[in-house]
């Protein structure tokens, strides 16, 4: 029987504008219209979770060092993030997104994809959906959204960064083909800095010039990336929205404001961070498989250890043993250090955690023994 072809896909890309800082902007009449940084202290070595737009006309951005940011704009003010206002604000973010469409894909507090080809308020158009979802969010959250419209979610992407803050840019098939030719490659997946650089040297600055290649010539240039550019210069991008996505991994991790000197501090620092961790895979109600110790000396310099373990585990207590026997294979004690974390992956569910979790461990931490667990000092529980 004959079918005729699939459906051309509509995507929206909603990303909201300088979130956490609008949200404090918003709740704090006080701070608007001023260059925000919503981070740790100006001179700690915490990094900037995101700044208002008043703050990054000085060249603040987000995951740059406090102490930077203060150079940059010596008016910023300081705010520590407040994660459970941000996910409060965020779920009711999620809310108005369902009213359009079912198939939402998250990737992160504060932006998703949907696939509204149909939508559940019989809108005539992904547009329309679009200037709806941006309405209802100034209207019921008092912040500004900005929302990219393609086939596509590379486009969708793309254009929902072409008119922040506060923008909605419609890319139609028709236009696909124009939009895509100025566009840089800066702005292409899979480029950053060191990318961008090898690029030009290869004189590709745009998608027009990553089209006038073979995709033959862009991987014998670029590797296996080359071709890919040569899909997206074209705006080739077949992926769907993933509704039912899966967490891969999990972690937490502290920049100290001193550095560590001795392993017994070290220690300390991972009873907490242990502490931290199994509070998060228990809220997301999951195990991981593999845990991962990650440390950064004074100089910058950074090393993994990672360990896969017999079989999902969330105990704090087993995360604390396992990260300080992979401390063992550091130079911690010997070389001052200014930043750990330990991370989880292979993350699962509970039935195999039933059958095997609570034999192993005992056979790890001793059984009947808590090995004082309950006097682990509490951690904070940023979220990034």
């Amino acid at each position: 029987m004959a079918t005729g072809p699939l459906p051309e896909r509509k995507i929206i890309h909603v990303d909201m504008d300088a979130f956490y800082a609008s949200v404090e902007q918003r709740d704090r009449p006080e701070l608007r219209g001023k260059p925000i940084v919503v981070g740790g202290p100006p001179q700690s070595r915490g990094v900037v979770c995101t700044a208002s737009y008043e703050a990054r006309k000085f060249g603040v951005h987000s995951a740059m060092p406090c102490s930077q940011a203060a150079r940059l704009c010596p008016e910023a003010i300081f705010v520590p993030p407040d994660f459970p206002r941000y996910v409060a604000v965020s779920e009711h973010l999620r809310e108005i997104f369902r009213r359009h469409s079912d198939l939402i894909e998250p990737l992160s507090l504060d932006e998703a994809y949907l696939d509204v080809t149909t939508n559940k308020r019989g809108l005539p158009s992904a547009t329309a959906v679009a200037r709806e979802i941006r309405r209802e969010i100034q209207f019921e959250l008092s912040l500004t959204a900005s929302a990219g419209v393609a086939p596509n979610k590379f486009l969708a992407k793309v254009a929902s960064d072409h008119k922040k803050p506060d923008g909605l840019t419609v890319i139609t098939p028709s236009r696909m083909a124009a939009f895509l030719e100025k566009l840089p490659i800066r702005k292409l997946p899979g480029v950053g800095p060191v990318t961008e650089e090898s690029c030009r040297k290869f004189g590709l600055v745009t998608c027009r010039d990553v089209l006038a290649q073979s995709p033959a010539t862009l991987e014998r240039w670029l590797g296996s990336l080359g071709p890919h550019l040569h899909d997206l210069a074209q705006g080739i991008d077949p992926r769907p929205v993933i509704t039912d996505w899966i967490r891969k991994s999990s972690g937490i991790e502290d920049t100290f404001a001193v550095d560590l000197h001795t392993l017994d501090e070290a220690i300390a620092a991972l009873a907490t961070l242990a502490e931290g961790l199994a509070r998060r895979l228990e809220r997301d109600d999951s195990r991981g498989r593999t845990l991962t110790l990650k440390v950064k000396y004074s100089d910058f310099t950074q090393i993994t250890r990672r360990r896969k373990l017999p079989v999902a585990t969330r105990h704090a207590g087993v995360l604390l043993q396992v990260a300080r026997e992979l401390l063992a294979d550091t130079e911690v004690g010997r070389r001052p250090i200014r930043l750990l974390g330990i991370s989880m992956s292979q993350l699962d569910g509970d039935d195999e955690y039933r059958q095997l979790h609570f034999p192993w461990v005992e056979s790890l931490l001793g059984a009947g023994s808590d090995h004082g667990l309950g006097l682990l000092p509490r951690a904070d529980d940023p979220t990034s």
